[in-house]
């Protein structure tokens, strides 16, 4: 499509939007009384009007049964991690038996290595991104610790080449290859949070296999917002959180999702819980623990319902508008963002898009390194009625959701932020 920049031209696009019925289906907070342009679904999504209902049916169930709601609830609550198996399925590109709602990322992350991360003597390095999200490097150090093995190491973090903002996929491929011997877990952020570039799931997977070491990917910027073929690409494992494109709320329950391969290898290591032995005889209290096939087996404690019924409010939106569809506006949408702050007049060399051009690298997220008073511009565009995203150093994040965002949001922030910079 050939772009315009004129208010004129976002309207139209916005008119001709096939998913512009879900805007409304959402709450925008306000600045100095006004809607806010808001660019934060990365971090915070909105929440769906329709949220309040889902919440209160569990509270209503609660009140009226006590607990016998495990049983009569509108959605039982024994069984409430299945309700979201076959939308996060859909989302991940997985089988419902490969897909569980459950904890939080980070707790999940760690239940995934306890089983996927196994160091030898010979074979005990991670490799990854360098710069990942605190709380993933955080999680690898310790991870490193409890086996004996020094940080300093036995974790392998790449960097770009100097000059370049993002990861080539033949330089990731190249070192797993040189560490082939002694690679024991590939894992990266599927969506890298900093500078938003979509890593090649398959070609990682493909290339750490073929060193013999387990791969997973943290999802936590991925999930509702690129195309995930996890099953098909053979990835071991992977982990999210739901509050970012997932709309579930702040701290809202997590996921994880392991391969059908590993679904009845009952030796395999892991921490367990009661959740996650078997469901028939799960009552018994008996000693002994059997675990349930698939993710569900990693299961530890009770499903929190009513975090839970907000993941599942947002999950009957994105059954509504498919991911392909939300996809293909994505594309436009972001497309747009870029050709908006690449043109028109704007201080010389004030600010650059740290983001890969090729949209097949990218979700909806834009990472605009502001070169000089990079904080008083982000301050300015608050001010403005803008919500963002600021991360040290120097990056204002910008992620133009599909769902509620529009091409007018999109034009309206351009200018904000272009008058900021002067």
């Amino acid at each position: 499509m050939k772009f315009e920049n004129s208010l004129a031209f976002a309207k139209t696009l916005d008119r001709q939007d096939p998913l512009k019925s879900f805007r409304p289906q959402f709450h925008f907070p306000k600045v100095n009384r006004k809607t806010a342009l808001y660019f934060t679904g990365n971090s915070l999504g909105l929440q769906p009007k329709q949220t309040k209902q889902f919440v209160s049916q569990e509270l209503a169930d609660w009140a009226k049964w006590g607990v016998e709601g495990h049983f009569y609830a509108k959605r039982p609550w024994l069984y409430y991690h299945k309700f979201s198996k076959k939308m996060l399925a859909q989302l991940v590109g997985a089988k419902p038996v490969e897909v569980v709602a459950m904890n939080q990322l980070t707790v999940n992350l760690h239940l995934m290595m306890t089983t996927f991360f196994r160091p030898t003597a010979n074979r005990f390095k991670i490799i990854t991104e360098a710069g990942a999200f605190s709380s993933d490097q955080y999680a690898f150090e310790s991870q490193l610790k409890l086996h004996g093995i020094n940080p300093e190491v036995g974790l392998i973090e790449l960097k770009p080449r100097p000059g370049e903002h993002n990861l080539r996929t033949e330089d990731i491929v190249q070192s797993i290859s040189e560490n082939a011997d002694q690679v024991a877990l590939v894992i990266f952020g599927a969506v890298q949070y900093y500078t938003g570039q979509f890593f090649d799931i398959e070609k990682i997977t493909q290339a750490g296999r073929k060193a013999g070491a387990f791969v997973g990917f943290d999802l936590a910027h991925a999930i509702g917002n690129v195309p995930l073929q996890l099953h098909k690409h053979d990835v071991d494992f992977a982990v999210w959180c739901s509050y970012k494109y997932l709309n579930a709320g702040p701290g809202g329950v997590a996921g994880a999702f392991v391969h059908e391969r590993h679904a009845h290898n009952a030796e395999l290591n892991r921490l367990a819980g009661w959740w996650g032995h078997q469901e028939n005889v799960r009552f018994q209290m008996k000693k002994g623990f059997v675990p349930m096939p698939g993710v569900d087996g990693w299961q530890l404690s009770n499903f929190p319902v009513l975090s839970g019924s907000a993941l599942q409010a947002s999950l009957e939106i994105f059954k509504k508008a498919g991911m392909k569809n939300l996809r293909k506006k994505s594309e436009l949408l972001t497309g747009y963002l870029e050709f908006l702050l690449r043109g028109g007049s704007s201080p010389k060399n004030s600010f650059h898009i740290l983001t890969p051009s090729n949209k097949h690298e990218r979700g909806c997220q834009l990472s605009i390194f502001v070169d000089q008073n990079g904080k008083k511009v982000f301050d300015k565009i608050t001010k403005a009625g803008v919500i963002a995203d600021w991360r040290e150093p120097n990056v204002i994040r910008v992620a133009p959701v599909p769902l509620y965002n529009s091409f007018e949001d999109v034009f309206r922030f351009v200018e904000i932020f272009k008058i900021a910079l002067k």
